[in-house]
């Protein structure tokens, strides 16, 4: 039976608000640092223990919550990220407001909202006196907004403990939740040809964003959506002046694959791109960052169950696949993870970006069945 506990709708909000409006961009890591103390401070009291990881490249601290229950068994890690895309200023653009079912705010959806969820669910969890049968490690991370530089490793590190992985990731389009992703690869492409003057000598140049327009349309080759394979030059720099050959250019890629089969096909590629022009260099660097989050037969019965879960407390729950890739994609190949359980909403990463305040308490509701039934 589902629990019958009250979720106070206001009072999460509130605290929701609290933290969108210590503003986090990754960037900002003594801003990040201070939310990740309102964040631990919030434990105390709780049967748990908070261990505060310092930051490190430049980053902020990462908190490791752990459960006083079920230490040293494998049980349910929850994934969350304290940093925003939003540069410090913006809450002035975009300041915590409430009109109709929504409320505004930068990093309200993408994620504070659904961190604090978690957080919420855990503490009324505790209030209940009845604990769950796993243990329940919730991770704060600092960087996930810039791929998890600084916390990928504790975040596989902590996924192989765990029997299963909850991501407070947005929900997607109508609050579907998330059962597989693309992975992320980015790369950087540098070219060196020859400069000379462009009136006088242009025969002595070798210009290297001539040899750049080779490269992206050879990228651009491998899109294939039919696949669901996307490869886009996204940043081109290059040249000095316009009456000189250029002798330098650059790009950024992004490219997104569905499958670890797609990644092996096309990473070498990449990587193996050689000029077509004598004279000129083309050097390739980048890697895979975030592997396919492919669906699994341990993450499908994951969401079986929280599907029966939703049915109870009374929405229908439905799955997607997304291409942004999220830190669930460190843990899907090994644990089986359910993405995409924190608040419904739009508008991630712009001047609009919202959460829908009817979401917050069948989503917390879930939360804290999950915690209260996986075994």
């Amino acid at each position: 039976m589902a629990s019958t506990r009250p979720f106070d709708t206001d009072e999460i909000l509130d605290g929701i608000r609290r933290w969108v409006e210590i503003e986090t961009p990754t960037d900002a890591p003594d801003q990040v640092n201070k939310l990740a103390t309102v964040a631990a401070d919030g434990y105390r009291g709780l049967p748990a223990t908070v261990e505060r990881i310092k930051g490190h490249s430049g980053y902020g601290d990462h908190l490791v919550v752990r459960s006083s229950w079920g230490e040293g068994q494998p049980g349910i890690l929850v994934l969350s990220h304290l940093d925003t895309v939003h540069p410090i200023g913006f809450i002035e653009r975009l300041p915590f407001h409430v009109k109709g079912d929504s409320a505004f705010g930068p990093g309200i959806y993408d994620m504070k909202g659904g961190a604090y969820l978690a957080f919420h669910a855990f503490r009324e969890l505790c209030a209940g006196g009845e604990g769950s049968p796993l243990g329940i490690t919730h991770l704060y991370v600092s960087d996930e907004e810039i791929g998890s530089l600084s916390s990928r490793a504790l975040i596989e590190a902590e996924g192989r403990k765990a029997k299963y992985v909850l991501v407070t990731e947005p929900a997607r389009d109508g609050g579907k939740i998330v059962t597989s992703r693309k992975g992320v690869a980015r790369f950087e492409v540098f070219i060196k040809g020859v400069p000379s003057h462009a009136g006088t000598r242009p025969q002595d140049g070798r210009s290297a964003i001539r040899e750049l327009g080779n490269v992206i349309q050879t990228l651009e080759a491998m899109n294939d959506l039919s696949r669901g394979i996307t490869v886009n030059v996204g940043v081109v720099k290059g040249g000095t002046k316009p009456n000189v050959i250029p002798e330098e250019a650059y790009a950024e890629v992004d490219m997104r694959v569905p499958t670890v089969a797609d990644a092996d096909e096309l990473v070498p590629k990449i990587l193996g791109l050689t000029s077509k022009t004598e004279g000129v260099s083309v050097k390739v660097t980048g890697e895979l960052n975030r592997p396919p989050f492919e669906k699994s037969n341990a993450g499908a019965s994951l969401f079986e169950h929280a599907k029966t879960l939703a049915a109870e407390i009374g929405f229908e729950l439905r799955d997607s696949y997304s291409g942004g890739g999220s830190d669930g994609n460190f843990t899907a190949p090994f644990t089986a993870t359910l993405d995409g359980l924190g608040v419904d909403g739009e508008g991630a990463h712009t001047h609009y970006e919202q959460m829908y305040i009817s979401s917050i308490e069948p989503r917390t509701r879930l939360l804290y069945r999950l915690y209260q039934t996986l075994r």
